[in-house]
């Protein structure tokens, strides 16, 4: 299925990967620190087409991380890469669990707000 990018322009879906990372109570600060270097490495990655990292307000010490990739094996190789391993093992010391899921965009439809938002 085709998404549209919001100027009328049809294009693959991204591959979209939603990380949950619960994290060490009180390390939010060095947590998001440390997330946002590697956040920033991982942006230069040819085929990462963006990210975000929310933090939850129901849960204390939830975060998400969504991620989008140009495509499922270009998402795999790099998360085979030595340089995601690495980015791993920046990210482990504050990491109590979490859990990964890969999906894929069906629908991508932008409101009304958001161009007011621009504006």
């Amino acid at each position: 299925m085709n998404v549209s990018n919001g100027r009328g322009a049809k294009s693959a879906p991204p591959f979209r990967v939603i990380l949950r990372m619960e994290i060490h109570p009180g390390s939010h600060v060095s947590f998001e620190h440390t997330w946002l270097e590697v956040g920033r490495l991982i942006a230069l990655e040819p085929s990462n087409l963006g990210q975000v990292l929310v933090r939850s307000v129901e849960e204390e010490s939830v975060y998400y991380v969504i991620t989008d990739w140009r495509d499922e094996p270009s998402f795999r190789e790099f998360e085979r890469s030595e340089a995601h391993v690495e980015h791993r093992r920046r990210l482990k010391p504050f990491r109590t669990g979490g859990q990964m899921i890969l999906t894929q965009i069906v629908y991508d439809l932008g409101g009304v707000g958001a161009a007011a938002a621009t504006a």
